[in-house]
């Protein structure tokens, strides 16, 4: 008998079918997988599952019992508990603190400090976490973090578990400790609900697989071994996609972008580098190798400590992102949450902020020309709104980016685009429409930088690779000299002398 069921989920919002009659079911011990592409319904499924949102149809059972939880605290009660991608500990607090925290021991009323740190300290060796119970959260890495929370949901005796996109900012290392863990859980009887873009991993770690397409059951595996790649990525998007990366040949024009002697506090430098009209340049080096902190250096975001900028010939102002906007030199950030959408506003707003200076006369706002620029780039970009008034939090990651791309073409006289991480945690199809707005851009003549973790995908969409280590570019390549086994020996650290083709 299946141990987690879930029969026949319903979820709508105003405007939205979210979850259409979702069936699927889980064994005791057993990894599943949950993949689909975004806005298919995965973080509604998953809000249902912890009890942040209330289905409006259908059951959810576990171990036999059928559960009628209305609260993210039913759901604890009953076993169940979610990991984020935005984790959810308190910096300022110690791992300890964070672990215990809404339950601390006491006697009489007196927090037993000592029982706190020490049962912390056995449940963290008991499941292979090296962590110190006494440390911040602040300072802890964010694979670290990520340990800290799943031996959160261990010590309240959690029964289900899903993780999402858990290793998006995490190093090979510290997917490979994660990896170690999740086999732990399995092996003590936890079902372990694993929603991830990567086909590598659902591979690797799941028993069965479940995947949705625009709110609907796609297709449900029982046993991920009878299937393949390409049948899934099918489902996910309900076509064949067989080359994501579809890189197309270009021609170049002269250089646009000139970076020398580049420096700062996080970066030792010096780092120069060059980007001609209509070429990709891609960026590639382990998380920690440096490659944001070039970036937003070169956009003028962090103070530099040497090194200067042109545009086409013409130097940038330094440390002053809004000079190298007027230059023609924009930044899709690493951390779409933080540095680049702005919650609580609408698609509508976010793409047209960087342009309300050309859309104002006398100092008024003229709302149908923003109106009119925001329904032009939801289409030009296809981003999948019911409405440009949409909270852009409610929107998938992919069409959030895609907004984030949206507001910097709609920019009068960009040259330059620098995209960081732009597809992480984004499904395949969402990837491949995004590479196709950069092929368009750069066949229009504008420069493109790509800075990314994933080898695949800058050796896939750039007709040029840089690699950084330990905040240094130790190495470039030509397309023709591609080759994934070099290009990642250069990235570790410890490598040998740089190697420049």
């Amino acid at each position: 008998m299946s141990y987690l069921s879930v029969q026949n989920i319903s979820k709508s919002y105003p405007g939205v079918q979210a979850l259409s009659d979702i069936s699927f079911s889980v064994e005791k011990g057993a990894v599943h997988g949950l993949m689909g592409e975004n806005g298919a319904g995965k973080s509604t499924l998953i809000r249902v599952l912890s009890g942040d949102q209330s289905a409006d149809s259908g059951s959810i059972s576990i171990d036999g019992i059928e559960q009628n939880y209305g609260s993210v605290r039913d759901a604890f009660e009953a076993g169940v508990i979610v990991i984020h991608q935005e984790l959810q500990l308190v910096p300022e607090l110690t791992v300890a603190e964070n672990l215990w925290l809404g339950r601390f021991p006491n006697r009489g009323g007196v927090l037993e400090g000592r029982r706190l740190v020490e049962t912390v300290r056995d449940r963290l060796e008991e499941i292979g976490v090296d962590v110190d119970p006494n440390a911040k959260v602040a300072s802890l890495s964010i694979g670290a973090r990520q340990m800290v929370e799943i031996a959160k949901a261990v010590m309240m005796e959690a029964r289900v578990i899903a993780l999402d996109e858990p290793t998006s900012s995490l190093s090979s290392r510290e997917s490979e400790i994660l990896f170690n863990l999740i086999a732990r859980l399995k092996a003590k009887g936890t079902v372990i609900l694993y929603v991830s873009h990567r086909l590598e991993e659902i591979f690797h770690l799941c028993d069965s697989l479940t995947v949705l397409r625009d709110g609907r059951l796609a297709a449900h595996h029982p046993d991920i071994a009878n299937v393949t790649r390409d049948q899934i990525i099918a489902e996910m998007v309900g076509r064949e996609i067989g080359n994501i990366w579809g890189w197309r040949e270009r021609s170049f024009g002269p250089v646009r972008l000139e970076v020398s002697g580049m420096c700062g506090d996080k970066l030792p430098g010096p780092a120069e580098f060059s980007v001609r009209q209509g070429e990709i340049l891609g960026f590639f080096g382990l998380i920690g190798a440096g490659r944001s902190e070039l970036m937003r250096l070169v956009y003028g975001a962090d103070t530099r400590r040497g090194g200067t900028v042109s545009i086409d010939g013409k130097e940038v102002p330094a440390d002053n992102p809004r000079g190298a906007i007027n230059a023609g030199l924009v930044l899709c950030p690493e951390d779409r949450k933080h540095d680049g959408i702005i919650q609580g506003r609408s698609i509508e707003e976010n793409i047209a902020i960087s342009s309300r200076r050309h859309m104002s006369s006398f100092g008024i706002l003229q709302l149908g020309k923003e109106a009119a620029l925001a329904d032009r780039f939801i289409a030009r970009l296809k981003v999948r709104t019911p409405s440009r008034k949409q909270d852009i939090v409610n929107l998938s990651g992919g069409n959030q980016q895609k907004v984030i791309l949206g507001r910097w073409l709609s920019e009068q006289g960009v040259k330059v685009l620098i995209v960081d991480e732009p597809t992480r945690g984004i499904d395949v199809g969402a990837k491949s429409e995004i590479y196709d707005i950069l092929y368009e851009l750069a066949e229009g003549g504008m420069a493109i930088v790509v800075v990314s973790s994933e080898l695949p995908e800058v050796m896939g969409i750039s007709d040029r690779i840089i690699v950084m280590c330990e905040g240094r570019m130790v190495g470039q390549f030509a397309r023709e000299t591609f080759e994934e086994r070099n290009i990642l020996t250069l990235a570790l650290p410890d490598r040998n002398a740089a190697h420049t083709v």
